[in-house]
């Protein structure tokens, strides 16, 4: 896995920094919509995540590198496409030890597109309105720090790879690396990934929202780190998406008016249909985020 070695190079010069702090509970610092928080099962997923990461990005020297780094990782609730990727590693007979790096980098992903989106810059839209993230750095800091977030989350799939001589898990790691890859690349960032909503909703209103192609690279990425057959994969991977557009839609960043709601039925349904090769009670928790999110 020689190629998966990536290094991660931030150099920045932080005009006004802080002592460290140190890490807190699992405490979501947003209003940002995500019902599935009042779920049990969900809640265990997204501590279990937050632990990894708060482990994985400790504020230490330097300082002005790893300061605003941690800050904007924990800014965010992990998201939810983090989430759906520890339950379909479960769905498909995996431990969510397997999937926890694979989570985590999804998160550091949605971390990224969320800080580039909501930079304080002069006559900017901010994507999220029902934002509140604190600006703690400038704009400047944020951007260089949001760049440097993404290779950081390949590294930490780099150093999952603990034994080089495990080609199983090399395979895992290197699929998983590159469906994030896909999922952050051009046409993910041009499209959001959801070709189909663009055509059902209007593309003015969903382009330029790429988080939501990291749902469907999240249940794929599950799948692939627990175990799951192409097939599996793919069922997972095209959940996922009728996830992300149910949360877009009910999040209110797709419109909220009657037609909408009689979309997040329909997509409801597929999204549903598509794990009905699975075993019952191997995705009873995962079939679960649909029912919490539209209920």
């Amino acid at each position: 896995m020689a190629g998966l070695h990536l290094h991660l190079h931030l150099q920045t010069n932080l005009s006004r920094s802080s002592s460290p702090r140190p890490p807190s509970a699992y405490q979501p610092t947003t209003t940002l919509l995500n019902p599935t928080r009042n779920a049990p099962y969900w809640d265990s997923i997204y501590s279990d995540i937050h632990t990894h990461l708060k482990q994985s990005i400790p504020i230490r020297e330097p300082a002005t590198v790893y300061e605003p780094m941690h800050h904007l990782t924990f800014a965010l609730p992990i998201a939810t496409a983090s989430a759906l990727c520890v339950a379909a590693c479960e769905a498909v007979g995996g431990h969510r030890d397997d999937s926890i790096v694979a989570a985590s980098a999804i998160h550091l992903m949605h971390t990224t597109i969320h800080t580039h989106d909501n930079l304080l810059l002069s006559g900017k839209k901010i994507s999220e309105p029902v934002s509140e993230i604190s600006h703690k750095f400038s704009p400047g800091i944020e951007l260089m720090t949001g760049d440097g977030i993404l290779p950081f989350g390949f590294e930490l799939l780099a150093g999952a790879v603990v034994n080089e001589n495990d080609n199983d898990n090399s395979e895992k790691i290197l699929k998983v690396v590159i469906e994030i890859s896909r999922a952050m690349g051009a046409q993910g960032m041009i499209n959001g990934g959801d070709d189909e909503t663009s055509d059902e909703v209007g593309s003015d209103q969903w382009r330029g929202q790429p988080t939501r192609q990291l749902h469907g690279c999240g249940a794929a990425c599950g799948a692939i780190m627990g175990g799951g057959s192409t097939e599996e994969i793919e069922q997972l991977r095209r959940f996922g998406v009728f996830v992300g557009k149910i949360q877009g839609v009910l999040s209110g960043k797709g419109g909220s008016g009657g037609g909408e709601m009689g979309l997040v039925e329909k997509w409801r349904g597929l999204a549903m249909k598509e794990l009905g090769c699975f075993d019952s009670k191997r995705v009873e928790q995962i079939s679960s985020i649909v029912n919490v999110l539209c209920d």
